[in-house]
């Protein structure tokens, strides 16, 4: 399994830095946030680009997905919300990025699946694969899967994020029951406990970690370490817990947790 982390656990660090981050612990890839405050966002011109695409390319780094935050079934007209899913494909294949993170938001699943279809073409043609993330109003498996099942498009799939499915009491079989036709990554991450998501050292919280990597390891090729330090400040810096994670996962990984 390849094992990835993700640049909220390090706002606004410019891409050579994660790049030597990446690489000095020994990730195999990382996804990308793509905010508007972060390095590289919708609004970066063709040359940073391309100037991102060499520079992980070069690295021996993937880049395993852009992590947008366009919300699929966000209330109002579809033109804002498929304006933004397009340009985030379009981000991703320029970067050499196989996914898309996409939130579902708290709208009508009805109106999400018709945004995420009308997009899928477009995604497809680019080799892109737009993501739904166990969040917002949809935080289990089977709440995204009720989605999708209404999309019928392969270039529209799942990211299953451990926590927002536990803290809503679906145990991880269940999950990866609802989700494995359609998954593409998985993220990870271990928090104080269901009540207080402060981050913490992976294996060191309350999250059942053994347990949902043992899970999807039966169907999904990567794990990506989403270490939310952007909002916890208190939460120790990820240069610090970097390598200890990475190797926590491994252990688990190898079926040693």
């Amino acid at each position: 399994m390849k094992l990835a982390f993700s640049t909220l656990g390090v706002p606004g660090l410019p891409l050579p830095d994660v790049v030597r981050l990446a690489r000095s612990d020994g990730w195999d890839g990382v996804e990308l946030r793509v905010h508007p405050e972060e390095p590289l966002h919708l609004g970066s011109p063709a040359a940073e680009r391309r100037a991102a695409a060499r520079l992980f390319a070069s690295a021996g780094v993937s880049v395993l997905g852009v992590a947008g935050y366009a919300r699929a079934a966000a209330d109002g007209p579809d033109g804002p919300v498929l304006a933004e899913l397009g340009a985030l494909a379009r981000l991703a294949a320029d970067v050499g990025a196989p996914h898309v993170r996409v939130f579902p938001g708290g709208g009508s699943g009805t109106t999400a699946a018709r945004r995420l279809a009308a997009v899928a073409p477009l995604a497809q043609s680019l080799g892109v694969r737009l993501l739904l993330e166990t969040h917002d109003a949809r935080p289990r498996g089977r709440d995204v899967l009720r989605i999708l099942a209404l999309v019928g498009h392969r270039a529209v799939g799942a990211l299953w994020d451990v926590l927002h499915t536990w803290r809503a009491g679906e145990a991880p079989a269940e999950s990866l029951a609802a989700l494995a036709p359609h998954l593409g990554y998985v993220q990870v991450k271990d928090v104080a406990s269901r009540e207080d998501v402060t981050p913490v050292r992976l294996g060191a919280g309350a999250l059942p970690l053994a347990e949902c990597v043992r899970t999807a390891g039966r169907r999904s090729e990567w794990l990506c370490w989403e270490y939310e330090r952007r909002w916890f400040a208190e939460a120790e810096e990820f240069g610090a817990v970097s390598g200890a994670g990475l190797a926590c996962l491994r252990r688990l990984t190898a079926g040693e947790g």
